[in-house]
Protein backbone atom coordinates (compact mmCIF):
# COMPACT_ATOMS: atom_id res chain seq x y z
CA UNK A 1 0.00 0.00 0.00
CA UNK A 2 1.44 3.52 -0.95
CA UNK A 3 1.88 6.18 1.58
CA UNK A 4 3.04 3.77 4.75
CA UNK A 5 6.46 3.33 6.05
CA UNK A 6 7.82 0.27 8.05
CA UNK A 7 8.10 1.01 11.53
CA UNK A 8 9.23 -2.54 13.07
CA UNK A 9 9.44 -6.50 11.68
CA UNK A 10 8.10 -9.11 13.72
CA UNK A 11 8.43 -12.64 12.88
CA UNK A 12 9.01 -12.14 9.43
CA UNK A 13 6.24 -9.65 8.91
CA UNK A 14 6.67 -5.92 8.38
CA UNK A 15 4.21 -3.48 10.60
CA UNK A 16 3.95 -0.79 8.38
CA UNK A 17 2.13 2.97 9.47
CA UNK A 18 -0.12 4.35 6.92
CA UNK A 19 0.69 8.34 6.56
CA UNK A 20 -3.37 9.55 7.50
CA UNK A 21 -2.63 7.41 10.78
CA UNK A 22 -0.38 10.13 11.80
CA UNK A 23 -2.69 12.55 10.89
CA UNK A 24 -5.23 10.69 13.37
CA UNK A 25 -2.62 10.58 15.93
CA UNK A 26 -2.25 14.25 15.44
CA UNK A 27 -5.77 15.05 15.30
CA UNK A 28 -6.19 13.22 18.84
CA UNK A 29 -3.58 14.68 20.71
CA UNK A 30 -4.79 17.98 19.85
CA UNK A 31 -7.98 17.11 20.95
CA UNK A 32 -7.07 16.23 24.23
CA UNK A 33 -4.84 19.35 24.40
CA UNK A 34 -7.81 21.60 23.99
CA UNK A 35 -9.37 19.84 26.67
CA UNK A 36 -7.26 18.94 29.13
CA UNK A 37 -3.79 21.05 28.02
CA UNK A 38 -0.85 19.07 28.13
CA UNK A 39 -1.96 16.26 30.55
CA UNK A 40 -4.73 15.98 28.39
CA UNK A 41 -2.67 15.95 25.14
CA UNK A 42 -0.65 13.06 26.24
CA UNK A 43 -3.33 10.95 28.07
CA UNK A 44 -5.24 10.74 24.62
CA UNK A 45 -2.41 10.10 22.61
CA UNK A 46 -1.46 7.01 25.18
CA UNK A 47 -4.77 5.93 24.67
CA UNK A 48 -4.87 5.74 21.02
CA UNK A 49 -1.41 4.00 20.98
CA UNK A 50 -2.73 1.68 23.19
CA UNK A 51 -5.32 0.68 21.54
CA UNK A 52 -3.79 0.71 18.07
CA UNK A 53 -1.38 -1.90 20.01
CA UNK A 54 -4.29 -4.32 20.67
CA UNK A 55 -5.22 -3.95 16.97
CA UNK A 56 -1.45 -4.91 16.26
CA UNK A 57 -1.82 -7.78 18.42
CA UNK A 58 -5.68 -8.80 16.68
CA UNK A 59 -3.75 -8.82 13.73
CA UNK A 60 -1.29 -10.96 14.79
CA UNK A 61 -3.89 -13.59 15.76
CA UNK A 62 -4.38 -14.09 11.97
CA UNK A 63 -1.34 -14.05 11.45
CA UNK A 64 0.11 -16.68 13.94
CA UNK A 65 -2.78 -18.77 12.95
CA UNK A 66 -2.49 -18.25 8.85
CA UNK A 67 1.19 -19.76 9.24
CA UNK A 68 -0.45 -22.80 10.67
CA UNK A 69 -1.68 -23.16 7.51
CA UNK A 70 1.30 -22.36 5.38
CA UNK A 71 0.10 -19.22 4.88
CA UNK A 72 2.62 -16.01 4.61
CA UNK A 73 2.01 -13.02 5.57
CA UNK A 74 4.17 -10.09 4.19
CA UNK A 75 2.80 -6.97 6.26
CA UNK A 76 0.32 -5.06 8.47
CA UNK A 77 -0.91 -1.97 7.73
CA UNK A 78 -2.05 0.51 10.64
CA UNK A 79 -4.69 2.86 9.46
CA UNK A 80 -6.91 5.04 11.21
CA UNK A 81 -9.96 2.53 10.57
CA UNK A 82 -7.72 -0.05 12.18
CA UNK A 83 -5.10 -2.72 11.22
CA UNK A 84 -4.78 -4.58 7.60
CA UNK A 85 -3.14 -7.62 7.98
CA UNK A 86 -2.19 -8.64 4.23
CA UNK A 87 -2.16 -12.48 3.70
CA UNK A 88 -0.13 -13.74 1.29
CA UNK A 89 -2.75 -15.74 -0.39
CA UNK A 90 -6.86 -17.13 0.69
CA UNK A 91 -6.74 -20.10 2.40
CA UNK A 92 -7.27 -23.26 0.37
CA UNK A 93 -10.05 -24.97 2.36
CA UNK A 94 -13.31 -22.96 4.40
CA UNK A 95 -11.70 -24.69 7.92
CA UNK A 96 -8.14 -22.72 7.55
CA UNK A 97 -10.07 -19.78 7.20
CA UNK A 98 -12.66 -19.61 9.66
CA UNK A 99 -9.97 -20.50 12.18
CA UNK A 100 -7.91 -17.67 10.80
CA UNK A 101 -10.50 -15.15 10.98
CA UNK A 102 -11.49 -15.83 14.20
CA UNK A 103 -7.74 -16.17 15.71
CA UNK A 104 -8.26 -12.34 16.02
CA UNK A 105 -11.30 -11.68 17.66
CA UNK A 106 -9.89 -14.21 20.00
CA UNK A 107 -6.89 -12.03 21.07
CA UNK A 108 -9.17 -9.26 21.80
CA UNK A 109 -11.94 -11.25 24.10
CA UNK A 110 -7.94 -12.72 26.03
CA UNK A 111 -7.02 -8.51 25.76
CA UNK A 112 -10.80 -7.79 27.21
CA UNK A 113 -10.77 -10.56 29.92
CA UNK A 114 -6.94 -9.09 31.24
CA UNK A 115 -7.73 -6.00 31.69
CA UNK A 116 -11.25 -6.59 33.40
CA UNK A 117 -9.30 -8.80 35.63
CA UNK A 118 -6.62 -6.51 36.41
CA UNK A 119 -9.61 -4.14 37.28
CA UNK A 120 -11.03 -7.02 39.51
CA UNK A 121 -7.60 -7.33 40.84
CA UNK A 122 -6.59 -3.74 42.01
CA UNK A 123 -10.62 -2.69 42.99
CA UNK A 124 -11.40 -0.50 40.16
CA UNK A 125 -14.60 0.82 39.27
CA UNK A 126 -15.48 -0.48 35.67
CA UNK A 127 -18.12 0.97 34.97
CA UNK A 128 -17.98 4.54 32.86
CA UNK A 129 -20.12 6.69 30.48
CA UNK A 130 -19.28 6.26 26.84
CA UNK A 131 -19.18 9.97 26.26
CA UNK A 132 -16.43 10.40 29.09
CA UNK A 133 -14.23 7.41 27.90
CA UNK A 134 -11.65 9.84 26.94
CA UNK A 135 -11.26 10.81 30.83
CA UNK A 136 -11.41 7.00 31.84
CA UNK A 137 -8.39 4.88 33.63
CA UNK A 138 -6.27 3.55 30.92
CA UNK A 139 -6.92 0.37 31.67
CA UNK A 140 -11.04 1.09 32.01
CA UNK A 141 -10.48 2.57 28.65
CA UNK A 142 -8.81 -0.03 26.66
CA UNK A 143 -11.32 -2.80 28.31
CA UNK A 144 -14.28 -1.49 27.08
CA UNK A 145 -12.28 -0.23 23.21
CA UNK A 146 -11.67 -3.89 23.03
CA UNK A 147 -15.48 -5.21 23.86
CA UNK A 148 -16.55 -2.35 21.11
CA UNK A 149 -13.56 -3.70 18.74
CA UNK A 150 -14.48 -7.48 19.43
CA UNK A 151 -18.50 -6.94 18.71
CA UNK A 152 -17.61 -4.59 15.80
CA UNK A 153 -15.34 -7.42 14.18
CA UNK A 154 -17.67 -9.93 14.55
CA UNK A 155 -20.39 -8.06 12.43
CA UNK A 156 -20.98 -10.01 9.14
CA UNK A 157 -19.91 -7.31 6.74
CA UNK A 158 -17.08 -8.47 4.98
CA UNK A 159 -14.43 -8.25 4.64
CA UNK A 160 -14.38 -7.89 8.38
CA UNK A 161 -13.55 -10.97 10.67
CA UNK A 162 -17.14 -11.97 10.72
CA UNK A 163 -17.53 -11.87 7.08
CA UNK A 164 -14.98 -14.27 6.66
CA UNK A 165 -16.25 -16.06 9.24
CA UNK A 166 -19.86 -16.35 7.85
CA UNK A 167 -17.54 -16.55 3.83
CA UNK A 168 -16.20 -19.71 5.44
CA UNK A 169 -19.22 -21.03 6.77
CA UNK A 170 -21.45 -20.84 3.48
CA UNK A 171 -18.42 -21.97 1.52
CA UNK A 172 -18.31 -25.74 3.23
CA UNK A 173 -22.24 -25.86 1.60
CA UNK A 174 -22.03 -23.57 -1.56
CA UNK A 175 -18.41 -23.32 -2.83
CA UNK A 176 -16.38 -20.51 -2.60
CA UNK A 177 -16.60 -18.13 -5.42
CA UNK A 178 -20.71 -17.69 -4.28
CA UNK A 179 -19.72 -18.09 -0.94
CA UNK A 180 -17.51 -14.66 -1.14
CA UNK A 181 -20.29 -13.37 -3.79
CA UNK A 182 -22.78 -13.50 -0.80
CA UNK A 183 -20.71 -12.32 2.08
CA UNK A 184 -19.37 -9.35 0.16
CA UNK A 185 -23.10 -8.64 -1.17
CA UNK A 186 -23.93 -8.51 2.73
CA UNK A 187 -21.41 -6.27 3.45
CA UNK A 188 -22.08 -3.78 0.97
CA UNK A 189 -25.98 -3.98 1.84
CA UNK A 190 -24.74 -3.25 6.11
CA UNK A 191 -21.87 -0.54 4.74
CA UNK A 192 -24.71 1.79 2.30
CA UNK A 193 -27.34 2.29 5.15
CA UNK A 194 -24.14 2.75 8.20
CA UNK A 195 -22.60 5.26 5.23
CA UNK A 196 -25.64 7.26 4.87
CA UNK A 197 -26.45 7.01 9.00
CA UNK A 198 -22.64 8.48 9.38
CA UNK A 199 -23.43 11.70 7.03
CA UNK A 200 -26.68 12.64 8.23
CA UNK A 201 -25.62 12.25 11.89
CA UNK A 202 -22.62 13.45 11.20
CA UNK A 203 -20.15 10.69 11.92
CA UNK A 204 -16.70 11.07 9.88
CA UNK A 205 -15.47 8.07 11.06
CA UNK A 206 -18.39 5.67 10.18
CA UNK A 207 -18.42 7.09 6.76
CA UNK A 208 -15.07 5.87 6.55
CA UNK A 209 -15.23 2.44 8.10
CA UNK A 210 -18.56 2.49 5.76
CA UNK A 211 -16.56 3.29 2.55
CA UNK A 212 -13.87 0.69 3.27
CA UNK A 213 -16.00 -1.91 4.08
CA UNK A 214 -18.27 -0.79 0.56
CA UNK A 215 -14.53 -0.84 -1.73
CA UNK A 216 -13.18 -3.82 0.76
CA UNK A 217 -16.09 -6.13 -0.19
CA UNK A 218 -16.02 -5.26 -3.95
CA UNK A 219 -12.37 -5.94 -3.86
CA UNK A 220 -12.36 -8.63 -2.42
CA UNK A 221 -15.15 -9.97 -4.54
CA UNK A 222 -13.14 -9.44 -7.79
CA UNK A 223 -9.74 -11.27 -6.17
CA UNK A 224 -11.99 -14.51 -5.81
CA UNK A 225 -13.17 -14.23 -9.18
CA UNK A 226 -9.92 -13.41 -10.52
CA UNK A 227 -8.29 -16.74 -8.44
CA UNK A 228 -11.16 -19.09 -9.94
CA UNK A 229 -10.81 -17.74 -13.34
CA UNK A 230 -6.97 -18.15 -13.52
CA UNK A 231 -7.04 -22.00 -12.42
CA UNK A 232 -4.73 -24.46 -13.84
CA UNK A 233 -3.01 -21.81 -16.28
CA UNK A 234 0.47 -21.27 -16.20
CA UNK A 235 2.83 -19.08 -17.03
CA UNK A 236 3.68 -20.15 -20.43
CA UNK A 237 -0.41 -19.68 -21.53
CA UNK A 238 -0.03 -16.05 -19.98
CA UNK A 239 2.98 -13.89 -21.31
CA UNK A 240 3.22 -11.97 -24.56
CA UNK A 241 5.39 -13.95 -26.99
CA UNK A 242 5.86 -11.32 -29.44
CA UNK A 243 7.60 -8.27 -28.31
CA UNK A 244 10.52 -5.52 -28.92
CA UNK A 245 13.51 -6.12 -26.75
CA UNK A 246 15.80 -2.62 -26.43
CA UNK A 247 19.62 -3.29 -26.01
CA UNK A 248 20.54 -1.15 -22.80
CA UNK A 249 23.23 1.28 -24.89
CA UNK A 250 20.69 2.18 -27.81
CA UNK A 251 19.37 6.30 -27.58
CA UNK A 252 16.03 6.85 -26.40
CA UNK A 253 15.17 8.09 -29.41
CA UNK A 254 15.53 4.12 -30.82
CA UNK A 255 12.93 3.12 -27.75
CA UNK A 256 10.23 6.07 -28.55
CA UNK A 257 10.17 5.20 -32.41
CA UNK A 258 9.33 1.25 -30.82
CA UNK A 259 6.79 3.19 -28.90
CA UNK A 260 5.00 4.83 -31.39
CA UNK A 261 5.15 2.14 -33.67
CA UNK A 262 2.93 -0.28 -32.12
CA UNK A 263 0.90 -1.28 -29.23
CA UNK A 264 3.59 -2.18 -26.56
CA UNK A 265 4.55 -0.18 -23.47
CA UNK A 266 6.88 -1.83 -21.40
CA UNK A 267 10.25 -2.97 -22.97
CA UNK A 268 13.16 -5.74 -21.53
CA UNK A 269 16.11 -3.99 -21.86
CA UNK A 270 18.69 -6.72 -22.90
CA UNK A 271 22.26 -6.58 -23.09
CA UNK A 272 25.15 -8.27 -25.57
CA UNK A 273 24.29 -11.38 -24.96
CA UNK A 274 20.14 -11.33 -24.81
CA UNK A 275 20.57 -11.42 -20.62
CA UNK A 276 17.78 -9.20 -19.13
CA UNK A 277 19.10 -5.95 -17.80
CA UNK A 278 15.72 -4.09 -16.76
CA UNK A 279 12.20 -2.91 -18.02
CA UNK A 280 11.75 0.55 -19.80
CA UNK A 281 8.39 1.41 -19.46
CA UNK A 282 6.64 4.57 -21.21
CA UNK A 283 6.22 6.72 -17.79
CA UNK A 284 10.39 5.90 -17.45
CA UNK A 285 11.08 6.86 -20.91
CA UNK A 286 8.58 9.96 -20.76
CA UNK A 287 10.75 11.17 -17.78
CA UNK A 288 13.99 10.50 -19.15
CA UNK A 289 13.43 12.16 -22.25
CA UNK A 290 11.86 15.22 -19.99
CA UNK A 291 15.31 14.91 -18.00
CA UNK A 292 18.33 13.75 -20.27
CA UNK A 293 17.03 14.24 -24.05
CA UNK A 294 16.52 11.55 -26.71
CA UNK A 295 20.45 11.17 -27.00
CA UNK A 296 20.66 10.00 -23.50
CA UNK A 297 21.06 5.98 -23.40
CA UNK A 298 18.17 3.47 -22.26
CA UNK A 299 20.39 2.52 -19.54
CA UNK A 300 20.21 5.72 -17.82
CA UNK A 301 16.61 5.32 -17.92
CA UNK A 302 15.44 1.49 -17.68
CA UNK A 303 14.04 0.30 -14.34
CA UNK A 304 16.15 -2.29 -12.58
CA UNK A 305 16.98 -4.55 -11.31
CA UNK A 306 13.29 -5.92 -11.66
CA UNK A 307 12.28 -9.89 -10.82
CA UNK A 308 12.92 -12.29 -13.16
CA UNK A 309 9.66 -14.95 -13.31
CA UNK A 310 10.54 -18.17 -14.15
CA UNK A 311 9.05 -20.78 -16.87
CA UNK A 312 6.26 -22.97 -14.74
CA UNK A 313 4.62 -19.90 -12.40
CA UNK A 314 1.47 -21.03 -12.23
CA UNK A 315 -1.45 -18.23 -12.51
CA UNK A 316 -1.79 -17.25 -8.85
CA UNK A 317 1.73 -17.30 -8.21
CA UNK A 318 3.12 -15.32 -11.35
CA UNK A 319 0.17 -12.74 -11.22
CA UNK A 320 1.19 -12.09 -7.02
CA UNK A 321 4.56 -11.34 -8.33
CA UNK A 322 4.05 -8.87 -10.65
CA UNK A 323 1.71 -7.16 -8.90
CA UNK A 324 4.15 -6.87 -5.64
CA UNK A 325 6.54 -5.51 -8.20
CA UNK A 326 4.35 -2.48 -8.83
CA UNK A 327 5.31 -2.36 -12.60
CA UNK A 328 3.28 -3.16 -15.90
CA UNK A 329 5.52 -5.99 -16.95
CA UNK A 330 8.12 -8.42 -16.03
CA UNK A 331 10.10 -10.59 -18.28
CA UNK A 332 9.78 -14.45 -17.95
CA UNK A 333 12.71 -16.09 -18.32
CA UNK A 334 13.72 -20.38 -19.28
CA UNK A 335 15.64 -22.46 -16.97
CA UNK A 336 19.02 -21.06 -18.38
CA UNK A 337 18.36 -17.35 -17.75
CA UNK A 338 16.90 -16.51 -21.33
CA UNK A 339 14.58 -14.61 -22.07
CA UNK A 340 11.60 -16.14 -23.51
CA UNK A 341 8.16 -13.99 -22.61
CA UNK A 342 7.02 -11.00 -21.59
CA UNK A 343 3.95 -10.71 -18.42
CA UNK A 344 1.71 -7.88 -18.68
CA UNK A 345 -0.98 -6.52 -16.49
CA UNK A 346 -2.82 -5.90 -19.52
CA UNK A 347 -2.47 -9.40 -20.91
CA UNK A 348 -3.33 -11.01 -17.64
CA UNK A 349 -6.74 -9.22 -17.71
CA UNK A 350 -7.07 -9.64 -21.12
CA UNK A 351 -6.93 -13.85 -20.42
CA UNK A 352 -9.21 -13.26 -17.20
CA UNK A 353 -11.87 -11.73 -19.44
CA UNK A 354 -11.95 -14.63 -22.00
CA UNK A 355 -12.00 -17.50 -18.82
CA UNK A 356 -14.81 -14.95 -17.82
CA UNK A 357 -16.72 -15.42 -20.97
CA UNK A 358 -16.13 -19.31 -21.78
CA UNK A 359 -17.21 -20.28 -18.35
CA UNK A 360 -20.17 -18.12 -18.57
CA UNK A 361 -21.00 -19.87 -21.78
Amino acid sequence: MTWSFRIARIAGTDVKVHFTFLLLVAWWAMSGYQEGGTPGAIHATVLLLSLFTCVILHEFGHILMARRFGVRTPDVILLPIGGVARLERIPDKPREELLIALAGPFVTLVLAAVFYGWLVMTGQSITTPSNELSHAPLAVALLVMNVILLVFNLIPAFPMDGGRVLRALLASKLGFVRATRIAASIGQGLAIPAGVYGLFKPEPMLVLIALFVFLGAATEAAAVETRIAGEGIRIEQMMVTRFETIPIHARLRLAVDLLLSGEQREFPVVDNAGRVEGILTRESLIKALAERGPESTVGEAMISPVPALPVGLDFEAAVGRLRSSGLAALPVVGPSGELVGLLTTDNVSDLIMVRRAVSKR
